[in-house]
């Protein structure tokens, strides 16, 4: 695997100068894998923060898996995963993982015991 290329080679860290002009609109809880502090790689160059992450490809599990707005248990689900879903981690902490499907979501928070061995 090159530097900076993911497992699949999908992805890869953009070269050469990046910018972003003019007001960029909050995306709406579960959409694009975006958050303040950290976005999906692919999204470097059209939305702004503060750390890019080129994901990791993981499977969910048996159970499936509720995809939720933030890391509470009573928080709003987004959507949900089905057992068998390959998605993409972009962090964990904790019982948590944050991931995605891909650049464009859905993303949310999913209980870390939801992906597969």
């Amino acid at each position: 695997m090159s530097a900076g290329a993911s497992q699949n080679g999908k992805y890869s860290v953009p070269t050469g100068g990046l910018g972003l002009e003019g007001p960029v609109e909050k995306p709406a809880p579960g959409t694009l894998a975006l958050r303040g502090d950290l976005a999906h790689i692919a999204l470097a160059g059209k939305h702004l923060a503060a750390h890019y992450v080129i994901p990791h490809e993981r499977v969910i599990g048996a159970d499936g898996a509720d995809v939720m707005e933030n890391t509470r248990d009573d928080s709003p689900v987004v959507t949900r995963f089905e057992a068998g879903t390959q998605i993409e981690v972009l962090d964990i902490a904790g019982d948590w993982i944050w991931g995605c499907l891909g650049p464009d979501g859905p993303s949310g928070y999913m209980k870390a015991h939801c992906l597969s061995d």
